[in-house]
């Protein structure tokens, strides 16, 4: 049996002869040519990225805005207070407070790529992001995270030197020294946010490109991709284990030889007095590395999205905006140098 089926291709029209046992095989096969087409077209004319944020509920968007409104806000001036309470108060012109001030600078800048345009998309129907934009947000974001887990490396150097090696402090620590750990700082975390952007930008999302998070991060770009991962997963892994690690095995031979150290203090005043100077250093390394680790170090089969977006916010929003508190709360260099800035602006 056979029958006779008209096709139109353009403005003209195509008689075909063929068996209904073809039939179901010709539908399968147009049906497939149809969806590749739809994919190809839709890719090729889409130019960015949906993000999806942290919630699809109408009703979370406004109360959410507000959450993060304040929580942005309450950054930025917690961090600026200390930038200017250290530079204001000649006491606090040292090694620890240089790299506690750019610190803060880093996680205003880190929390101001991220934050803004979620605040922004809370308010937003379509939640759209150019690839441009995709890439930027992507590069300046791994940037200024590593360079934060840097100045943490650097503190915590500057702590080991304090009560390792306290005669030889001025000189180890000088200002050049500490101007050098900062370059250093800065221009590695750069390379290696280029290069991370690099291989991202040479991924295919196929047709879909929703990102299931509330900003660009690499973890959902790879499980967006079509393309094979594993390379660039096995790039990422080893150059994200050199980059991030390094800093946090500094951290944790700094407190080995600290610990070492104060435990040979004969008196308990003088363990605490030496711990208490690192106890604030700790709290925030804790929280930022704790995070970090959690999301970033497992495999990519095992990560998931909306499982992890509250490790993700705690390092992206919560611990800059909660470093101020840390740092000063129980230090009281802070404190004083806080009540001189606020003496010195209210008179």
């Amino acid at each position: 049996l056979s029958e006779f089926y008209k096709f139109e291709v353009g403005e003209e029209a195509v008689l075909v002869k063929l068996p209904l046992t073809s039939l179901p095989l010709l539908l399968q096969t147009l049906s497939r040519k149809f969806r590749d087409m739809e994919t190809k077209n839709y890719s090729s004319s889409t130019s960015g990225f949906i993000l999806l944020g942290l919630s699809s509920n109408p009703q979370l968007q406004k109360p959410l805005f507000a959450i993060f409104l304040i929580m942005y806000l309450v950054t930025v001036v917690g961090n600026v207070f200390i930038i200017l309470a250290i530079y204001s108060d000649p006491r606090l012109q040292t090694p620890m407070y240089f790299f506690l001030s750019n610190l803060s600078f880093m996680d205003i800048c880190f929390t101001t790529v991220i934050v803004p345009k979620m605040l922004v998309n809370f308010l937003s129907e379509t939640n759209v992001i150019s690839y441009v934009g995709f890439l930027v947000q992507m590069y300046f974001f791994m940037a200024f995270a590593n360079t934060d887990s840097y100045l943490l490396a650097s503190m915590a150097i500057d702590r080991l030197v304090a009560i390792c090696n306290p005669l030889h402090y001025d000189v180890v620590m000088k200002p050049q020294h500490c101007l050098l750990m900062l370059l250093g700082s800065c221009s590695i975390s750069h390379l290696h946010s280029l290069f991370r952007v690099l291989l991202m930008s040479h991924l295919s999302s196929c047709a879909s490109h929703v990102i299931k998070h509330f900003f660009c991060d690499t973890q959902p770009v790879l499980k967006l991709s079509c393309s094979d991962t594993s390379s660039n997963q096995m790039v990422v892994m080893t150059e994200t284990l050199a980059v991030i690690v390094t800093p946090f095995l500094c951290i944790i031979f700094s407190y080995l030889r600290i610990i070492v150290t104060v435990l040979r203090i004969p008196s308990a005043a003088g363990k605490w007095k030496a711990f208490s100077t690192c106890g604030s250093h700790l709290t925030a390394v804790s929280l930022f590395y704790g995070s970090i680790i959690y999301v970033y170090f497992r495999p990519l089969s095992v990560y998931s999205v909306v499982r992890d977006r509250v490790a993700t916010v705690m390092y992206t929003v919560v611990t800059p905006m909660l470093n101020p508190f840390i740092y000063s709360l129980r230090n009281k260099d802070m404190k004083r140098g806080l009540k001189k800035l606020r003496d010195r602006i209210y008179s």
